[in-house]
């Protein structure tokens, strides 16, 4: 009881939104919006298919409004600029030039899974370009992925649309989540519950959270399954997906599992490939967008 108790204020606190407001007073420039979709980021070819959809819906939905990316990982921005595919800039840079280049208001959208270290990251990073001088009047941050019950709910629905129609209700299914020590892990347990309401078989570990493979492992022991089916719950099927969970290394999923006894068939689709987990996302982006509405500083 205990238990769910606190994980249940641990979602209400992580499910609060943030707003930052620039202090636009005597300010009359025209009103100029952006969109700035923040990931972690990805260097996998393939898995860059997760986020031309997530670009191709937002553009969709926001038609006429500028829309940029960022990626949180410096390590992903070098190796794509020292490969020459790709130039992408960090938060900070891209508010940076999108406030060189006259926006006022700009809607940062959160492409993380929890309200974790990262998302926590770029809402200090918002914070930061809160107070200068001619720079935005406005700066919103719309929520990630889950960030209350509803959006359990709606994740739980969208995973098991996802799943191959030839799985068998006796077949479990496993989902890869990155995980973290934040509070915000509760998320992951919270969805599993939710998800086992529907389906019993259905089971979500994290790469550096908790649960581990190792408790996953138990648990398909304890109920005797013979085979998976292997999905990362994470945006895109990157490196995460294609090493950790599915590659071929003793300490893999699919290694260990497979040491066990237990048969693995890998799904290598990142869950923004999944039109309604975009859905989600871009529904938290019209949330935050709202907000511009209300502002005393709109022209």
């Amino acid at each position: 009881m205990r238990a769910k108790v606190f994980t249940g204020i641990v979602i209400l606190m992580l499910s609060l939104p943030v707003f930052v407001w620039a202090a636009g007073h005597g300010d009359d420039r025209p009103f100029k919006k952006g969109i700035l979709l923040v990931t972690f980021g990805t260097s996998i070819p393939e898995a860059q298919i997760s986020f031309k959809n997530i670009d191709t819906k937002v553009k969709e939905t926001f038609k006429g409004v500028d829309v940029r990316w960022a990626y949180t990982s410096a390590i992903i921005r070098h190796k794509l600029a020292k490969e020459n595919r790709e130039n992408l800039d960090s938060v900070a840079m891209a508010l940076a030039k999108m406030m060189d280049e006259g926006f006022t208001y700009v809607v940062i959208q959160s492409l993380h899974t929890i309200r974790g270290e990262e998302y926590d990251d770029l809402v200090n990073t918002a914070n930061a370009f809160k107070h200068i001088p001619n720079g935005f009047k406005g700066v919103v941050v719309g929520n990630p992925l889950l960030s209350s019950q509803e959006d359990i709910e709606r994740v739980a629905k969208a995973i098991i649309s996802a799943i191959p129609e030839k799985r068998k209700k006796k077949e479990a299914v496993v989902l890869m989540g990155h995980g973290t020590p934040h509070p915000a892990n509760a998320f992951y347990a919270a969805l599993m519950f939710n998800l086992q309401q529907m389906d019993p078989n259905i089971f979500i570990g994290t790469v550096e959270g908790s649960p581990g493979i190792d408790d996953i492992k138990k648990m398909l022991k304890g109920k005797k399954i013979k085979k998976v089916y292997l999905m990362p719950f994470m945006s895109v099927a990157g490196d995460h997906a294609r090493n950790d969970m599915a590659g071929n290394e003793a300490d893999s999923w699919k290694s260990i599992l497979t040491e066990s006894g237990i048969k693995c068939n890998v799904v290598l689709k990142g869950t923004a490939e999944n039109d309604k987990m975009v859905a989600i996302w871009i529904d938290h982006l019209k949330a935050a967008d709202s907000h511009f509405n209300k502002c005393p500083h709109k022209k």
